[in-house]
């Protein structure tokens, strides 16, 4: 199964996830996963939502996980359409406003952190993109960014914000990180995610800000601005990396727009 998702290219995030869940349920039957019916597979996921409260996301990752061993490594008929998978829930990202936004940015005095969180904003990354930039990474003659193997392995090109080069200037003559352009404690490797997320947590607390935020509301919030901009949704997407345009469309949602600046179709005829 390892092999068999490596040569698909899976992010080894997703290969140690549904390594783990199909271990998991080896272990909860006592006997190799190939072995597991589907009947079995029925009985194990309407235990795991009424015992552990799984989310529909969880358990669609269980049977996602379960396909893979039995179609792709196994070969077998297995219809995956006889499991119904659960419908997730459709909840609107939470969004920072730009006064928001500056307010963050003002909170934070070290010159690491606020690098950190506002390229992450100003270029609508990940945070794993983020940690994992290296030097190189950054094009200033042609402002852009360029994130390797992001969601799904894809490769992009992002906005490098004319605004926050001096300042990264500055911040890399100042730390000179050896390989990541943000490092922790050790020479040569990436900042952790928790301690980015323990920054933005502060930086909350400090600002009064009490939206239930994560690192990646930061992201959320460059989608919408740039679609509140008028900013082409098709554009949005390639910044963001997107498979589909469903995905994008979400932040129409979201948006702010004032009635009037929004023209009538013929008022422009």
């Amino acid at each position: 199964m390892l092999q068999e998702m490596r040569v698909r290219n899976y992010s080894p995030r997703t290969i140690t996830t549904y390594i783990s869940l199909v271990a998991a349920m080896a272990r909860h039957f006592g006997k190799s996963p190939d072995l597991i019916s589907s009947t079995e597979l029925k009985d194990y996921l309407f235990k795991k939502v009424a015992q552990d409260q799984l989310s529909p996301s969880a358990i669609n990752q269980i049977i996602s996980a379960f396909r893979i061993l039995q179609v792709d490594v196994l070969g077998s008929d297995w219809d995956p359409v006889k499991i119904r998978r659960p419908k997730v829930p459709k909840t609107l990202p939470v969004v920072f406003s730009k006064e928001e936004v500056t307010a963050i940015l003002a909170s934070l005095k070290n010159r690491k952190h606020y690098c950190l969180v506002a390229l992450t904003y100003a270029a609508g990354l990940r945070l794993n993109e983020v940690v994992n930039l290296k030097p190189a990474d950054l094009d200033s003659s042609r402002m852009q960014i360029r994130i390797s193997s992001g969601k799904g392995n894809k490769d992009r090109y992002t906005l490098l914000p004319a605004g926050l080069l001096d300042q990264l200037r500055a911040y890399f003559r100042s730390y000179r990180p050896k390989t990541y352009l943000f490092e922790g404690m050790i020479p040569g490797q990436p900042y952790s995610c928790r301690s980015a997320q323990e920054v933005l947590k502060k930086a909350l607390k400090s600002t009064g800000i009490s939206k239930d935020a994560s690192f990646h509301t930061l992201r959320h919030s460059f989608a919408t601005h740039l679609m509140e901009q008028g900013t082409s949704v098709r554009i949005i997407q390639d910044l963001l990396g997107h498979r589909s345009l469903k995905t994008t469309s979400v932040y129409l949602h979201v948006c702010k727009f004032e009635p009037s600046q929004i023209k009538s179709p013929l008022d422009t005829l």
